[in-house]
């Protein structure tokens, strides 16, 4: 089967059909996620306790998943396997071989699921397969799949998508809202599924039954920049000035929430200083996210894990001293912000390594 959507595979769920091969990704975790629960749940029911095995990705052994899809269900019609994060741009050929021939050779009893959570696979645009395409060494897995199984992409939703699934979570919850402001509050949190959930949450509770208006958006959601509090981290870690202080321009550009502006940028170097603490003692960016719950910026941490090998322990540490200041300086003077985040900017790139 060729790549598929998730509406075509649920729809094939709800009538007992069940490829035995999955591969699931996109920018849309929570999507990847709960399809992958669905597959699950057709497989073995409630029994995963006797018939799903679960297999890291970073470690996968092809002879173990070879002896793993051998087996025979227990308590349950298929026996299903699910490995998560295994990626090709980070494994030796000789796996990805072994992990492909493998694959060839699926059982009818069996199910594989492969997902992607903790990693951004690279896509480009195909004109002549008018789709998207995995344009990274992760392609090879994908088209190795697609042959006997299926391949589910999960890219974000526009903000115009969303509009009909916020006012249908609005109105599950007692309340309103017009797909004008529903598309609003989703172009305010850049379309994250998980960013949108949370603000609902909150807006639901503000307004006790009442429409969510525009005033109400504008009083409680927090407009999310295109040049992130991550991109600001980066610039430090590198000493690149220039886009430090694009990133800081960018983020200041909401002059109603310059203190949660600064409260971003802090949770950015602590986020960066547990990545670099979790390097030294030699886990991964994926143990990061698990041990803090970081699944809804999973990308972020793995991008702030790479690039964080070019600032030292000592000079983060530094960084965060620098962030203390400024934040009792914010809360104990009348000072204009952002020429206090100024400094406190150029204070972070004069540090040394």
């Amino acid at each position: 089967m060729p790549q598929t959507d998730a509406k075509t595979i649920s729809k094939q769920l709800r009538s007992g059909e069940l490829q035995n091969i999955y591969y699931i990704y996109g920018a849309d975790v929570s999507g990847v996620e709960k399809l992958t629960r669905k597959i699950i749940t057709a497989a073995v029911g409630d029994n995963e306790e006797f018939a799903l095995n679960r297999l890291p990705g970073k470690t996968l052994d092809p002879s173990e998943l070879r002896d793993i899809m051998e087996m025979m269900p227990m308590m349950s019609e298929y026996n299903c396997i699910l490995i998560n994060d295994f990626n090709c741009e980070e494994q030796r050929e000789d796996v990805i071989k072994r992990v492909i021939e493998a694959l060839k050779e699926v059982p009818s009893q069996t199910v594989v699921i492969f997902n992607v959570t903790g990693f951004e696979i690279k896509t480009k645009y195909d004109g002549k397969a008018k789709c998207r395409v995995i344009s990274d060494k992760n392609k090879k897995l994908a088209q190795a799949v697609a042959k006997s199984g299926a391949v589910v992409e999960f890219p974000l939703k526009t903000p115009a998508e969303l509009a009909k699934d916020i006012s249908a979570s609005v109105s599950a919850r007692g309340g309103s809202i017009s797909l004008d402001n529903a598309k609003d509050l989703a172009e305010r949190c850049l379309s994250d599924p998980l960013i949108i959930k949370n603000e609902i949450d909150k807006l639901c509770v503000y307004a006790d039954g009442r429409e969510i208006t525009v005033e109400m958006l504008d009083s409680l959601v927090h407009r999310q920049s295109g040049i992130t509090v991550f991109n600001l981290a980066d610039a430090v870690a590198s000493f690149d000035r220039r886009q430090a202080f694009d990133a800081l321009d960018e983020l200041m550009a909401d002059k109603d929430n310059r203190g949660f502006v600064f409260a971003n940028i802090s949770n950015a170097f602590l986020d960066l200083y547990r990545v670099t603490l979790a390097r030294q003692s030699g886990r991964g960016s994926d143990q990061v996210v698990q041990d803090f719950g970081y699944y809804s910026r999973a990308f972020a941490i793995e991008r702030l894990y790479k690039n964080g090998r070019r600032i030292s322990l000592k000079r983060l540490r530094e960084c965060l001293r620098i962030l203390r200041d400024t934040g009792e300086l914010m809360n104990s003077t009348g000072g204009d912000e952002k020429i206090i985040l100024e400094e406190m900017l150029t204070k972070m790139l004069m540090t040394k390594n």
